[in-house]
């Protein structure tokens, strides 16, 4: 995938966020750290430094939602990970966002911090970021 598309299907996935600009996927991606795993209407953006790898961003096209695309990505985010050294990984995810909260819980990823009113939306909101945590390696 283009930065351009992964700033559209962010866009579209976080639609009440300001989403992430192609630019800033450029940027990113430009870092040896930082990988990418995709399927047709999903993507996984993490980055691993020495042992330890952080969930980026994941996201899903809304019309493609519940399909397991994104279920697909965090696994193959985790593998890739894995590969390159990292025993275990850390994600943030918005409070309100249960759909995401109880995907990573059912994939083995456990609550261990709480950043309050951590993500602000665009209508003034503010929401806590669930920080969670999952060994994927010895």
């Amino acid at each position: 995938m283009t930065p351009e598309t992964l700033a559209e299907i962010h866009e579209r996935a976080f639609a009440d966020e300001r989403g992430w600009r192609a630019h800033e996927f450029s940027e990113l991606l430009s870092s040896d750290h930082v990988f990418l795993t995709t399927t047709e209407n999903a993507f996984a953006l993490g980055r691993v430094i020495a042992d330890e790898a952080e969930l980026l961003t994941l996201a899903t096209d809304p019309g493609a939602r519940r399909q397991g695309q994104a279920r697909t990505c965090l696994k193959r985010f985790e593998d890739m990970a894995r590969t390159r050294g990292a025993t275990r990984t850390f994600l943030e995810v918005s409070a309100e966002n249960t759909a995401a909260h109880r995907l990573y819980k059912t994939c083995g990823y456990t609550l261990i911090a709480r950043r309050s009113a951590y993500y602000s939306y665009q209508d003034g909101r503010h929401s806590d970021a669930l920080i969670m945590e999952k060994r994927i390696g010895t």
